[in-house]
């Protein structure tokens, strides 16, 4: 079978950027990416509805070590494609990747000190081991996003999609279109598509905080006209970083404040005859939900031509012309988007076992927001709800990266986060009203009520326990000795290893 150091699932933004990791701070690591389908980009190869762009500026959804030099901080789908490519390419990481490999299950051997993994590529199973395992495959499922059951859907005579299986035979030119939902596809959507539809119809159920952003950050573009790029692109990141962090803890302190500056704002864009209290005033607080981001108004600019309108109703069902709302309305349409969410799947449905033993993340404590109670030599990547993924990404594998060395410093084979019962409370992983989370609190870990199984979402904080906190805090176990190994192997730690909670 073949060996790896470590193993890495998914050629995303999150395993382009561990690949980069391991190379520059693990050189002597032998690594592999193994990736289900049959490109890289995750995300941004996936999704190809009009408009597809990121919710966050490039400064931060960026990587750390590669700066984002194109003039939108606010960018389309193809261009963070591209600049995903040309990290792969520039550091010869795309030659690390193999495509078609679909990780199935992993077995974690104490006496080994490895995981046997499982693949799924052209029909036949393959096996292959690693010291550790290094998931990277987001946190939604591929394969479909999330669908209600609707009445009537099989009486509409129009076409219906979702957004996440989108292709380029849909045809929407000079056709009545309804978007259902509220969210950042939502809002994606329905611009781009009003250039060409006959009308675009935005139907929710409630609204979404809704806040207008310029594309181009000037600030950027003026530092970068004086600065070497990685010094300009450093104090951009920064500068929005910190701007993020203290808008969303204003958020939190003062939310009726902010809450009222965020709907004033689009009272600017869109007039005041227009009923902003049915149409953009949720019922939560601002950033109970992640807010929506529309570069230069453009939501609020197809509101105003006429091109697109939003509904706010709940659906009764779908009739053959379009749907019928529970107020009695009915709104005709050609096509019908679902653009109603994503289906969380931890660790892309990775089936664990450790010592024979099934093990259950889902019922584990989160440490770090990166590792599981009881799981030897495991991380994912899993990026901020209140700021921008890679962020998290990039501290993540950097703390891998430590992991890894300290390991080979004091002679240990394997590391793994152990708490015990009744000491640390327990709480969701994420503390989001979202739909698509609470519609998964029963498939994520938990997480705890202080360091290091909080989840804090502040990217201050983790930078400091993720660079320079200690590696060996009481909750991080490490065992296994490599001395173990040279004598043909005794089953040394199998008292983490059995912590998994099943």
């Amino acid at each position: 079978m073949e060996h790896f150091d470590v193993l890495v699932v998914g050629a995303g933004i999150s395993g382009i950027g561990a690949g980069y990791h391991l190379q520059k701070h693990c050189p002597d690591k032998r690594y592999v990416i193994l990736e289900g389908r049959e490109a890289m980009g995750g995300t941004w190869d996936l999704f190809r509805y009009p408009g597809i762009r990121s919710d966050s500026d490039m400064y931060t959804l960026g990587y750390a070590f590669k700066p984002w030099t194109n003039a939108k901080a606010i960018a389309d789908g193809p261009a963070i494609l591209d600049y995903v490519h040309e990290t792969a390419r520039e550091h010869g990481i795309d030659a690390k990747i193999r495509y078609g490999h679909m990780v199935r299950r992993a077995s974690w051997s104490s006496e080994d000190a490895r995981w046997t993994v499982e693949v799924e590529h052209g029909g036949e199973t393959r096996r292959l081991t690693c010291g550790f395992l290094f998931m990277c495959s987001g946190y939604y499922d591929y394969e479909a996003g999330y669908t209600p059951e609707f009445e009537g859907v099989e009486e509409f005579a129009g076409e219906l999609v979702h957004p996440q299986k989108w292709t380029d035979r849909i045809d929407y030119k000079g056709k009545r279109v309804v978007v259902i939902g509220s969210g950042a596809t939502a809002v994606t959507l329905v611009p781009e598509m009003a250039r060409d539809a006959a009308h675009v119809t935005m139907l929710q159920r409630s609204p979404t905080y809704i806040v207008s952003r310029p594309s181009e950050d000037r600030i950027a573009n003026s530092l970068r006209s004086v600065l070497p790029a990685k010094v300009a692109y450093g104090i951009t990141r920064w500068k929005n970083v910190l701007l993020g962090m203290f808008f969303f803890n204003l958020a939190r302190k003062r939310p009726d404040r902010v809450k009222g500056k965020i709907l004033d704002a689009v009272r600017s864009e869109l007039g005041a005859d227009y009923d902003v209290e049915t149409h953009f005033t949720p019922r939560y607080n601002p950033w109970d939900q992640r807010l929506c981001l529309v570069p230069d108004g453009d939501l609020f600019q197809s509101l105003r031509a006429g091109t697109s309108s939003i509904v706010t109703d709940t659906i009764d069902r779908f009739t053959k012309k379009g749907l019928k709302l529970a107020s009695g309305r009915e709104l005709d349409a050609d096509l019908i988007v679902t653009a109603t969410g994503l289906s969380i799947k931890l660790l892309g449905g990775l089936e664990v076992v450790a010592d024979g033993v099934p093990v259950n993340p889902a019922r584990s404590l989160a440490y770090k927001g990166m590792m599981y109670s009881g799981i030897p030599n495991l991380a994912s990547s899993f990026g901020y709800t209140n700021a921008s993924w890679t962020l998290k990404a990039d501290l993540t594998c950097g703390y891998v990266c430590r992991l890894l060395r300290h390991m080979d410093r004091i002679g240990m084979r394997q590391c793994t986060p152990v708490a015990v019962d009744g000491e640390v409370p327990e709480a969701p992983f994420l503390d989001f009203s979202s739909g698509y989370v609470q519609r998964a609190v029963d498939k994520m870990p938990k997480q705890g009520a202080h360091r290091p199984w909080r989840v804090y979402q502040n990217y201050a904080l983790d930078i400091m326990a993720f660079r320079f906190g200690a590696l060996e805090d009481g909750a991080m176990q490490f065992s296994n000795p490599r001395r173990a190994a040279e004598r043909g192997g005794a089953s040394i730690g199998r008292e983490a290893a059995a912590g998994a909670t099943p």
